[in-house]
């Protein structure tokens, strides 16, 4: 296989449209997701203004008026499974909307499928619905549909994405996300905070948040100062994660960061980790890359000269429990065998909790795809399995040795044997490794936190009793 499989990709996010109870002569819209966190959320706001304006939703094709395919443009790979949703929508339906970041570039879209209704590109939302209004004119009835919407979940109802800011400032090489998205365009923080608080009352227990460059928020802001409360908060990610983290109990909420680049600043959040009366929870997903200076030149990533295992450790000594996880990628154009080996070394000693890895992808458009000396597929593939062997190990290792430790968890599943699938504060929903719990969960619901203690654990995975 020379293309990375769809579990081992870092820009894909489960959404789940849950069946609803069409009135008669209402029109109904289906929508197929894919791609990250970050487009399920668009996804969820587009349905959200459909289902205000008296759409119903359907979660599947056959039971819909016309189909909506938000797409991805991440990688070649993602192209093409794109394509394939399209062309099984159209299949399937006959009217597709086409919109999401692979929507940037509508001849791509238009010369596999001509037959497509319309596309518009990321987070235009005002052209999908009129493209919707076009194909499927709505058909309200004003006692039951025109209510305030709570908003359309396609995640389960006790996690939430939040998504803090649009778009990136950054020029990676073998990135063209600032191509599809634009520059980076932070959202008010006292906008945030209020949906997060309505989150948060309406029963969700775990904020996700996600951006291109979560530590960067504010900048384009300038740092301003929002109303918010009986004060003022200010436009950056310390303020946000602070005032995030005071909506709810430590013990009853969860707050988790994505996609934090290390920036000095980053340093700052440590503390917050650690405080026991915050929700913002010890965890960082910090997209590293790679660890060799001259890699991350070649990839033009920022702070590529940053002394990123002097910063581990010194988050390591403010937050003992840190959790931290990373995506890397193997293959990149001139890279050397000693510099894949230093990849290897470094991972030795930054002991990460968490980590994926994909092998390098030209993707259209990327500059990387000019540079010389590209590596073999079965070069690739070949650091690719060594990285994952290295990671696998350090995963083993470190899950061994929370067996006997006493932790929260969040039920995510109950199945029909009674066995609870859960995560720790040290995974995300899925894109990390689960606890689970097959004895006397009959009283528990799914967003429960409950104590357990780890009896058992795997390579990725662990096992636990509930605790009074």
């Amino acid at each position: 296989m020379t293309s990375n499989p769809p579990e081992l990709r870092p820009d894909l996010a489960n959404a789940r449209v849950a069946q609803e109870a069409a009135r008669p002569g209402q029109p109904t819209i289906g929508m197929v997701s894919l791609g990250c966190p970050k487009a399920l959320v668009d996804s969820e706001r587009i349905l959200t203004r459909l289902r205000a304006e008296g759409y119903g939703i359907s979660p599947d094709y056959s039971g819909a008026d016309a189909v909506i395919v938000n797409t991805c443009g991440f990688l070649d790979s993602a192209k093409a499974e794109s394509l394939e949703a399209i062309g099984e929508a159209i299949q399937e339906n006959g009217k597709v909307i086409v919109t999401g970041c692979l929507g940037a570039e509508p001849e791509y879209i238009t010369g596999a499928h001509p037959k497509v209704l319309a596309v518009t590109g990321p987070h235009q939302y005002e052209q999908v619905l009129d493209a919707v209004h076009g194909a499927v004119p709505p058909d309200p009835n004003p006692f039951i549909d025109l209510l305030p919407a709570t908003g359309v979940s396609l995640t389960p109802r006790h996690f939430s994405y939040l998504k803090i800011s649009e778009g990136c400032n950054h020029k990676c090489k073998f990135c063209i996300i600032p191509d599809m998205r634009g520059k980076l365009a932070s959202r008010p923080a006292h906008a945030i905070l209020r949906e997060a608080e309505k989150l948060v009352d309406n029963g969700v227990r775990e904020l996700l948040v996600i951006s291109q460059d979560t530590s960067a928020y504010g900048l384009d802001r300038k740092y301003d100062m929002n109303p918010w409360k009986e004060g003022e908060v200010r436009s950056h990610i310390k303020d946000l994660s602070r005032e995030l983290g005071q909506l709810g109990n430590a013990k009853d909420l969860w707050v988790r960061l994505h996609y934090v680049y290390p920036y000095p600043h980053v340093r700052d959040l440590i503390p917050l980790m650690a405080d026991p009366d915050n929700a913002l929870l010890p965890y960082m997903d910090i997209p590293f890359q790679h660890s060799h200076p001259d890699v991350l030149k070649r990839m033009a990533r920022p702070a590529h000269t940053a002394k990123t295992l002097t910063e581990i450790a010194a988050w390591r000594e403010i937050c003992p429990d840190i959790t931290l996880r990373s995506t890397f990628i193997v293959g990149y154009p001139g890279e050397t065998e000693a510099e894949f080996q230093h990849l290897l070394d470094w991972m030795d000693e930054a002991q990460l909790d968490r980590v994926g890895c994909f092998k390098y992808e030209n993707v259209d458009g990327a500059r990387s795809n000019a540079l010389s000396d590209h590596v073999a597929e079965e070069i690739k593939q070949d650091r690719w399995d060594r990285f994952m062997e290295k990671a696998q190990a350090i995963s083993e290792a470190k899950l061994e040795a929370k067996v006997g430790q006493v932790m929260d968890v969040i039920v995510d599943d109950i199945d029909d044997d009674g066995i609870a699938t859960c995560r720790t504060k040290a995974d995300a929903p899925e894109i990390d490794g689960n606890l689970f719990i097959d004895e006397g969960t009959e009283g528990l619901s799914v967003g429960d936190i409950v104590t357990v203690e780890v009896d058992e654990a795997g390579e990725y995975d662990l096992w636990g009793a509930l605790r009074p």
